[in-house]
C-alpha cells in the first residue's frame, strides 16, 4: 500500500491561513527587533496576500522589544550608584506596552513598503468568554480580509489578568501559541503555520546530535515519546506551548505545519506542497499504513540486515544470488505481465517513446539479467580481500582490506531493470539498499523487488533491500545522513542536480550522456559506418548512445561524409548539424551541442582534425564515453590519452561503455565524477577499504622503543592467495584467507 501525500490532503483547499511569528524569530539574540527576519516574513505575506490567500497574523516579540527599550531608559536614567545596586527585573506589562507600539509601527512601516495595509488588534483572555466579542471578533477579521488588510493579533500582556501562562486552569488561551490555535478556530482558518526558531518538532533537543526531525505528528505514536529542551530564549512558550497548540488545532480540523521562521521562503515552501517542517492532521495516522516502516527505520532495517549479510560466508551469498537468478526466469511470465501493464499506462499517459522504451522490458531482457547475476555470483569474493599488507614493527602487521559502503540510496527513472542489477550488486557487496523507481514502473518495480527480497533469507532479513514508494519520503532521506553512506541517481539531468542539491550525502552518477564518435580522415570507412551505426540505434535512448558525431574536413572532399549521413538516414534517423555542417551540409541546426536526444535523432559537426575534435569533446561534452574511428595510431593515441572522459574508445561502439560488457557483470551506473569511482560502476565501486591491524600488545608512547619497519607484504600475500586458490583451499571464502595470511 502507498503511504498518502499529505500535502495533498490539505492543501487544494486552503484559503486562509493565521500565521504565527514567535519572540525568538521576531527578535534577535540582544532583544532587539530582527529586521532582516520581519521583512522576509512581510514579503512572504504581501505574495500570499497577492495570490488570493487570506492571512492572519499572530505575532509575539512586543514584551522582548519593549523590555529591551526600557532596558535602555532606565540606563541613561540611572546614576552610577544606583547600577551598583541589585537591579530588579523589568515589570513584564510595562514592557509589552512599551514593546507592542514600536513592534506595530515596524509592521506597519515594511508592510507600507510592499503597498499592503495592516491593522492592529489586541486581544485577552476574558475577551473570548464574551459571545458578543466572538461574533464581532469573526466580522471585523472578514470585512478586513476582504479588503485585502492583514490583521495583526497579539495579546494585549498590558493589561492580562492572568498571573502566569498555564497556572489558571480556567484559562481559555495561555500565551500567543495557543491564540493562534484559538484564532484558527474561531475564524474558521484552513491552515495554521507556527514559526519557530527550529526546522520543527524534533524527536529529542534540537541540540542533540542523535534528536531527528519529525515530519508528521502521530498523536498515537509519539505523545508520550518526545523529549523536549530548553523553553524559548525570549518568550514564554517554546516548544512545547506550540505542540500543545498544534495538537489542539489538528484534532479540531486544522492542519498545523511547525517550521522554521529563520528561513526566508518557508511560507511559501509550505503552500508549495513541499515536505518541510512537522505537519500535525487529525488524519495522520492513515497517511502512514499500519506496520510501515518510515525512512529512517527503513533505512536502519536495511544497515542491520546488511550486517547480517556481511557476516555469512562468501558462498551463502553466491547462493542468494543464483536462487534470484533462478527466481526471475521462474516468474518471467508475470514480470512481463506487469511490464506490459506500465507499458500501457505510460502510452495512455502521453509518455514520450524514449520514456516508453526505457520502460519496456523487451524479449530476452529477463534472460540476460538472469545470466549477469550469475557472472556475479561466481566472480571472485570481492569483499574482505586484503589489498595491501604492511609490517609496523616486529609482530606488528597492518591490512588494508576491502569492505561495503554501507548503506545505498538509488533513485532511477524508467528503467526496471535497473532494479535487478543495482539490487544483486548490492547483494554481492554486502550493501544495504534502498531504492525509489519512477512512479511509471511501479508495477514492474514492485513484482521485481517482492520477487528478489523473496530470496533473502530470514537470517538477514527482507529488510535489506527497501523500496520506496512515495515520493515524499525522498526529501526526507536525503537528509539521513548518518545512516545512508551515498546516493546514485539514475535518470535525467534534472533529477540529478535536483538530487545533489538537496543532499550532504555523497553522490554518485553523471548528469548526462553527450556522447561522440569522432571519424578521422584515415578511418576505415565500413568500419566506421558500422561503429557510427551501432552506436546511434543499437538503444537510442541508452546514456552511451552516440548523440554526436564528429567528422574530419577532409572526409568532405573524399565523400566519406555523405556515406556516414546515407547510412544513418536509411535506418530512420534524424540528422541536425552544428554551424559548420548545416552550411556545408544543408541541414536543420541542431538545439545545442550539449543536447542528449536519447532518440533517432544526432548532431553532426565538421571539424579540422583530431585536436579540433579533442577541444569539441571538451567543450561541450560530457565526460561520459568518447570514441574514435581511425586507422592512424598515432592520432589514435592522441585521442585516447587527452580525451578527459570517463570511457575512450579506438575503433568500437561507445555502446561498449557499460558494466555487464566490461565484465562487471553488472552496473549500480555511470559515473561521471573523479572521486571514488568513474565510469561503469559495478562492483568495485561499492566498495570502499578499513584497515585491520593485529598487534602484540604495542603502545606509541611518544615512540619510544618502537622500531618502524614499515615491511611491504602485500605480494607475499598475493602469492599465498593465490596458491592456495589455486589448489582449493580457500574457497572465496574471506575468513579462511584472513586466517592463513596472519
Amino acid at each position: 500500500m502507498e503511504a498518502i501525500d499529505p500535502t495533498r490532503v490539505f492543501l487544494k483547499d486552503v484559503k486562509r491561513i493565521v500565521i504565527k511569528v514567535g519572540t525568538a524569530v521576531v527578535t534577535r539574540d540582544d532583544g532587539r527587533l530582527a529586521l532582516g527576519r520581519l521583512g522576509a516574513l512581510c514579503e512572504q505575506i504581501q505574495e500570499l496576500n497577492s495570490q488570493g490567500f487570506e492571512v492572519i497574523l499572530v505575532s509575539s516579540g512586543a514584551v522582548g522589544a519593549g523590555r529591551q527599550r526600557l532596558r535602555y531608559r532606565k540606563l541613561i536614567n540611572s546614576s552610577f550608584a544606583d547600577l551598583q545596586k541589585p537591579q530588579a527585573e523589568l515589570d513584564g506589562k510595562a514592557c509589552a506596552a512599551v514593546g507592542q507600539n514600536g513592534l506595530m509601527a515596524l509592521y506597519d512601516t515594511l508592510f507600507s513598503q510592499l503597498d499592503v495595509t495592516s491593522a492592529q488588534l489586541l486581544v485577552t483572555d476574558n475577551d473570548f468568554r464574551s459571545p458578543e466579542f466572538r461574533t464581532q471578533l469573526t466580522e471585523t477579521v472578514d470585512s478586513l480580509v476582504s479588503l485585502k488588510v492583514i490583521p495583526v493579533f497579539n495579546e494585549n500582556d498590558s493589561i492580562s489578568t492572568r498571573r502566569a501562562p498555564y497556572e489558571d486552569s480556567s484559562g481559555i488561551f495561555w500565551d500567543n501559541d495557543s491564540l493562534a490555535a484559538l484564532l484558527a478556530l474561531e475564524l474558521k482558518a484552513d491552515l495554521l503555520v507556527l514559526l519557530s526558531d527550529v526546522d520543527g518538532l524534533y524527536s529529542g533537543p534540537p541540540s542533540d546530535p542523535q534528536s531527528k526531525l519529525i515530519y508528521t505528528y502521530i498523536k498515537e505514536k509519539l505523545e508520550n515519546t518526545i523529549t523536549f529542551g530548553d523553553k524559548s530564549r525570549l518568550g514564554r512558550g517554546g516548544m512545547t506551548a506550540k505542540v500543545k497548540a498544534a495538537v489542539y488545532a489538528s484534532q479540531a480540523g486544522i492542519p498545523v505545519i511547525i517550521t522554521s521562521g529563520f528561513a526566508g521562503d518557508n511560507i511559501i515552501k509550505v503552500l508549495r506542497g513541499e515536505h518541510i517542517g512537522t505537519l500535525f492532521h487529525r488524519d495522520a495516522h492513515t497517511f502512514v499504513p499500519s506496520g510501515e516502516l518510515n525512512a529512517r527505520e527503513m533505512t536502519v532495517s536495511a544497515r542491520e540486515s546488511s550486517r547480517l549479510l556481511q557476516a555469512m560466508p562468501a558462498e551463502e551469498r553466491s547462493k542468494i544470488l543464483l536462487a534470484i537468478a533462478d527466481a526471475l526466469e521462474a516468474n518471467e511470465r508475470i514480470i512481463t505481465h506487469e511490464n506490459e501493464a506500465d507499458v500501457a499506462a505510460a502510452l495512455d499517459n502521453g509518455y514520450g517513446s524514449s520514456l516508453v522504451n526505457r520502460l519496456l522490458l523487451k524479449p530476452g531482457k529477463i534472460s540476460s539479467l538472469a545470466k549477469a547475476i550469475r557472472v556475479l555470483a561466481n566472480m571472485e569474493e570481492p569483499v574482505g580481500q586484503v589489498l595491501k599488507r604492511t609490517e609496523l614493527s616486529d609482530g606488528f602487521i597492518l591490512e588494508k582490506m576491502s569492505s561495503p559502503l554501507g548503506v545505498l540510496l538509488v533513485i532511477f527513472e524508467s528503467r526496471p531493470e535497473a532494479l535487478v542489477q543495482i539490487a544483486s550488486l548490492a547483494i554481492r557487496t554486502g550493501n544495504g539498499l534502498l531504492l525509489k523507481g519512477g512512479k511509471e514502473a511501479k508495477r514492474s518495480n514492485a513484482i521485481l523487488h517482492k520477487i528478489i527480497t523473496s530470496c533473502i533469507p530470514d537470517t538477514v532479513g527482507k529488510g535489506l533491500i527497501g523500496l520506496v514508494t512515495s515520493r515524499e519520503e525522498i526529501p526526507e532521506l536525503l537528509k539521513l545522513d548518518d545512516v545512508i553512506d551515498l546516493v546514485i541517481p539514475r535518470g535525467s539531468n534534472e533529477l540529478v542536480y535536483q538530487i545533489k542539491s538537496l543532499t550532504k550525502i555523497p553522490v554518485l552518477g553523471h548528469a548526462d550522456g553527450i556522447c561522440h564518435v569522432y571519424v578521422d580522415k584515415s578511418a576505415d570507412m565500413e568500419k566506421a559506418k558500422n561503429i557510427v551505426l551501432d552506436a546511434k540505434t543499437d538503444y537510442p535512448a541508452a546514456c552511451n548512445a552516440m548523440e554526436t558525431l564528429l567528422v574530419h574536413q577532409d572526409l568532405m572532399e573524399t565523400g566519406g561524409v555523405n556515406e556516414l549521413l546515407i547510412e544513418l538516414q536509411t535506418k530512420g534517423v534524424s540528422i541536425n548539424g552544428g554551424p559548420r555542417a548545416c552550411s556545408l551540409l544543408n541541414l536543420p541546426a541542431a538545439p545545442s551541442f550539449h543536447h542528449e536526444y536519447s532518440s533517432l535523432t544526432c548532431t553532426v559537426e565538421i571539424v579540422d582534425d583530431v585536436h579540433a575534435a579533442i577541444d569539441h569533446i571538451h567543450k561541450h561534452g560530457s565526460a561520459h564515453t568518447d570514441c574514435i574511428v581511425t586507422e592512424d595510431p598515432e592520432v589514435a593515441d592522441i585521442f585516447l590519452h587527452q580525451v578527459d572522459s570517463a570511457a575512450v574508445f579506438h575503433n568500437a561502439s561507445t555502446r561498449f561503455s557499460d558494466g555487464f560488457r566490461f565484465g562487471l557483470g553488472a552496473e549500480v551506473g555511470i559515473s561521471t565524477s573523479r572521486i571514488h569511482a568513474r565510469g561503469p560502476v559495478g562492483v568495485e565501486g561499492l566498495l570502499t577499504t578499513r584497515w585491520i591491524a593485529r598487534g602484540n600488545g604495542q603502545v606509541v608512547d611518544n615512540d619510544k622503543g618502537v622500531v618502524y619497519t614499515h615491511k611491504d607484504l602485500t605480494q607475499q600475500v598475493k602469492k599465498t592467495c593465490s596458491s592456495m586458490t589455486s589448489n582449493g583451499s580457500l574457497g572465496g571464502e574471506p575468513r579462511a584467507r584472513a586466517s592463513l595470511i596472519k
